[in-house]
């Protein structure tokens, strides 16, 4: 099995290609990726056993005709490419458009035109937008920010091709945990990094507000499982928990005691979210081991340098 991952260089896309690798099943690996998000920590310190697996691209996912020549050697097509600018995902609503939406499209027609038999593409909870409701896949879609409207259109152009290949949206959850290529925007990593290097950390909010987190190493085995098992065509929630901000807070104060906590805009309540963690996923894949948050933070505390 040959498989092109756009963004393959990017937080997730690092790990996958370190999941996949290994795999008998997958022959070969195309990352695709326009570096724009300066990753070249993939190509730096990994330690592939089967190295000669991969092959790295450089291209944007907007060049329709560089797209279209690599979907002739490829059985899957894992798209990862996106713009996600936590905390501000509602600013910028071009750039948004551009690439998450019409960026998605350009990926999905080449992809329509080619022979390959499944295409995954990485969504977003965010399409939910806010709700003091627990949702679930079949709540029905209310983006409330640029980057989850634009996530959102991105599904309705993946969902077309479900008609003549096998076609599936995964909605992940807020990504946390160590990747060779970090993501520090995302607040329990930049929690992390701000606890272990300056020991202190800001709070936007009252704390109180919830979000549905996935660790990254569940997303990569999770998708890993949907590019080689047999999944139906359709929309998917990949999420492991809900957590208050509060309650990462009291973890990190556990791994690191004297912690200091600031709060900015406290008299505010932020939107809420929760996801439930049932998926029909798990009808057909097999559900990751999961651990408590402090020990995946402890785990993430030992990848610093000091």
């Amino acid at each position: 099995m040959k498989v092109l991952i756009t963004g393959g260089t990017g937080y997730v896309g690092t790990k996958l290609a370190k999941h996949l690798v290994g795999l008998k099943e997958i022959e070969k690996i195309i990352v695709y990726d326009n570096l724009s998000k300066g990753h070249y920590n993939f190509f730096l310190g990994q330690d592939y056993d089967h190295s000669e697996k991969i092959q790295a691209i450089s291209g944007d996912i907007l060049d329709t005709r560089q797209l279209k020549k690599l979907m002739k050697d490829v059985d899957v097509v894992v798209h990862l490419a996106a713009i996600v600018t936590t905390p501000f995902a509602n600013t910028d609503p071009h750039f948004y458009e551009q690439v998450n939406h019409w960026g998605t499209a350009e990926v999905v027609y080449s992809a329509e035109e080619s022979d390959i038999s499944k295409f995954i593409y990485l969504s977003s909870t965010s399409v939910y937008g806010a709700s003091e409701q627990v949702a679930t896949e079949e709540t029905v879609p209310a983006p409330s920010t640029f980057y989850g409207i634009s996530k959102l259109r991105g599904e309705e152009h993946v969902s077309r091709l479900a008609e003549k290949k096998t076609a599936i949206n995964i909605r992940g959850g807020n990504v946390y945990g160590y990747s060779k290529s970090m993501r520090f925007d995302a607040v329990i990593n930049r929690f992390m990094f701000d606890a272990n290097f300056n020991n202190r950390i800001q709070i936007n909010g009252n704390g109180k507000q919830s979000r549905a987190f996935i660790h990254v190493d569940y997303l990569c085995h999770s998708l890993a499982q949907v590019i080689t098992k047999d999944v139906v065509s359709g929309t998917y929630n990949l999420v492991d928990k809900n957590l208050q901000i509060l309650d990462i807070v009291d973890v990190l104060k556990e791994i690191y005691p004297s912690l200091e906590f600031l709060f900015t805009n406290q008299h505010m309540n932020l939107r809420e979210l929760k996801i439930s963690s049932d998926s029909k996923l798990f009808d057909q894949i097999d559900r990751f081991e999961t651990k408590e948050l402090k020990a995946e933070l402890e785990e993430f505390k030992k990848q610093f340098a000091f």
